[in-house]
């Protein structure tokens, strides 16, 4: 199979940038000052989108819900065994926000992509951004948000965080943005009157290594990424302690373009919902700790649009 043409150059990024990653972590802001981005690249991508091909092959996008080598780990073989089934080709196109993944789904430059709950939820309502599949993962297609804390801190709940630092994830993320500022709203506060200094990390992993190493007091993040690494290396992880656990809301998606040939999605949602009975892919999806995909509806995301409907007056970049 062809290898993508993305991938040894972003390998390369990767590793030369991975030094820097605490470094930009440490940036925050007072709350009255716009919440800094943290950036790692220096033009705040992490792949560059290359035009796209045709025939044999296709692209597919990845938010950056965990920072870009992880998300080459852990997403390789499971693309792989994807374009394999379909007799294609693939270039992973990689974002630092997941703004700019909604982008390449609505202007069709993708043909495929996985994005957080929240985005998905964006972008169908914007521009009609399809569900595909969703991963069923403990017999369940809902996932939550930890509200996490270091181990050695004194912090309890909710209200112990009262003007210390916190990490957002990303403007669009549910789990890392909307839902903890949902659950300010319901306690009469937002991020600016609750928070001294607030940020954004623009990853989940990195918003666990932000409160592992002290960077900040606390922050929400994936249950499924904390779950995640908690279960297969906890180095991070076993830093942290969860305080609060959200309501369930529906599993981050694979979705399509509005626009995508309906041959190439039947195909991708028969591949996807196959995979667990074929040894080969079942053993990809257990590596990645998911039991199978399964169509979902979009009532599942029903629950984050209501939270949505809570904050009316937040600025997009602030969700």
């Amino acid at each position: 199979m062809k290898r993508s043409r993305l991938l040894p150059r972003f390998l390369r990024l990767s590793y030369l940038l991975a030094p820097l990653i605490l470094c930009f972590l440490s940036i925050s802001c007072d709350r009255q000052d716009p919440l800094p981005e943290i950036d790692l690249t220096q033009s705040g991508r992490t792949a560059i989108l290359e035009p796209k091909p045709s025939g044999d092959e296709f692209q597919v996008a990845v938010g950056a819900m965990i920072s870009p080598h992880e998300t080459f780990i852990h997403y390789r073989e499971l693309l792989d065994y994807l374009a394999e089934k379909a007799g294609k080709s693939y270039q992973l196109v990689l974002r630092k926000k997941y703004q700019e993944v909604n982008d390449a789904v609505r202007d069709g430059e993708v043909d495929l992509a996985l994005v957080c709950s929240g985005a998905y939820v964006q972008g169908h309502d914007q521009f009609g951004m399809e569900l595909l599949v969703a991963p069923m993962v403990a017999g369940k297609t809902v996932y939550y948000s930890y509200l996490i804390v270091n181990k050695n801190s004194t912090i309890r709940d909710l209200e112990d965080l009262r003007g210390k630092t916190f990490a957002f994830t990303d403007p669009m993320s549910n789990s890392g943005r909307l839902s903890p500022v949902a659950l300010l709203a319901e306690h009469g506060e937002t991020p600016e009157s609750f928070f001294t200094k607030t940020i954004f990390t623009y990853s989940h992993d990195k918003s666990i290594k932000a409160v592992a190493h002290g960077l900040v007091d606390g922050a929400a993040v994936d249950s499924l990424i904390w779950d995640y690494f908690n279960a297969t290396n906890d180095e991070l992880t076993k830093e942290t302690r969860i305080i609060h656990t959200s309501d369930p809301y529906g599993i981050p998606p694979l979705v399509v373009p509005p626009g995508l040939d309906p041959a190439l999605k039947a195909r991708f949602r028969e591949i996807f919902l196959a995979m667990h009975t074929d040894p080969a892919g079942l053993k990809i999806l257990q590596t990645i700790r998911i039991e199978r995909f399964v169509s979902v509806d979009d009532s599942l995301y029903t629950s984050i649009r209501a939270m949505e409907a809570l904050l009316p007056g937040l600025p997009a970049e602030e969700k």
